[in-house]
Parts: C-alpha cells; sequence; structure tokens
C-alpha cells in the first residue's frame, strides 16, 4: 500500500509541477513578445492577454492540490497554539473540511462542464472550447482529494508514533 501510495504521490507531483511550469512558461513568453510589441513597434496582441488570464485561471486552480501536498492551505492556529494537544484534531478538521470542498468542486465543476458542452462556448479570441477551461475544477477537486488522503494518512501515522512514544 505504500507503494502505491508512494507513485501516486509521484505521479501527481510530475503532472502539476509539469503542466504549471509549461503553462506559466507560454504566459510569460506570450506577454514578454506583447510587451515588446506593444513598446517598440505599436502593436498588441489580443490573445497574449487572454492567454494569461487562462493560465492565471489555470494555476490557482490547480495550485490547490499543491498547497495542499505542501501543508500550505489556510489555517487559524491560535487555538492549536494555546493548546497543543488540540493540533492534531483540528488538522483532521480541517482536511475534512477541504475534502468537502474539493468534493463540492468535483460536483459543481462537472455541473458547469456539461452546461458549456451543451451550450458549445468558446473564448473570444482564442476559441478555446469553454468546457476546457470549467474542467479544472473537476480536476482539481479529484487532485486535492487525492492529495488529502495521503497528507491525512501520513499525520495519522505521525500520530500514533507519537502516542506510542507517550
Amino acid at each position: 500500500m505504500t507503494k502505491l501510495i508512494a507513485v501516486v504521490d509521484k505521479v501527481l507531483t510530475v503532472f502539476e509541477e509539469w503542466t504549471l511550469f509549461i503553462t506559466v512558461l507560454v504566459a510569460m513568453v506570450s506577454l514578454f513578445f506583447n510587451v515588446i510589441l506593444r513598446y517598440v513597434f505599436s502593436y498588441s496582441l489580443a490573445w497574449s492577454e487572454e492567454l494569461v488570464r487562462e493560465v492565471i485561471l489555470y494555476t490557482t486552480f490547480i495550485g490547490c492540490s499543491v498547497a495542499v501536498k505542501n501543508r500550505s492551505t489556510v489555517r487559524i492556529d491560535a487555538l492549536v497554539q494555546l493548546v497543543p494537544v488540540l493540533k492534531f484534531p483540528f488538522a483532521m478538521l480541517s482536511y475534512g473540511v477541504n475534502l468537502v470542498f474539493a468534493a463540492v468542486m468535483i460536483y459543481f465543476g462537472y455541473q458547469m462542464c456539461a452546461m458549456q458542452v451543451e451550450s458549445n462556448q468558446s473564448t473570444l479570441i482564442l476559441q478555446i472550447p469553454t468546457v476546457y477551461l470549467y474542467a479544472t475544477l473537476p480536476l482539481m477537486g479529484v487532485l486535492m482529494i487525492m492529495r488529502l488522503l495521503i497528507v491525512m494518512r501520513e499525520d495519522i501515522i505521525l500520530n500514533q508514533r507519537a502516542q506510542i512514544k507517550r
């Protein structure tokens, strides 16, 4: 089981890092050329700004999974600092809330994708089908759930080891 989790973690890490790297690189290059064209030749690429906007959305949603992996999600830990015994229960509560959020993103993201398929909409300039953009929502939910389960498992094991040492 541990080997399977390690493989899943590795695959998710490679997917997240490379897709984020490639999309940000493409956006930076297009924005760089747009700035050069605008200030040197007084010509602007309209599609460059739309591409950057879509990349920002993509990186934000996929970055949620990376934040879970790095344990960088938003938490209020004032009570945990005052009463350290509550660290594990509050961490599990936080993971539970994040699991619910991820499930909601999968459910409503799928519904949004279905609506986009029915309406057959596309972006204004690049003509990218909007279903691809909305598909980021359920993808983010699935990635977050997988990451949350891995992180929860690690925390449970660490908590059990700490209990044994006491």
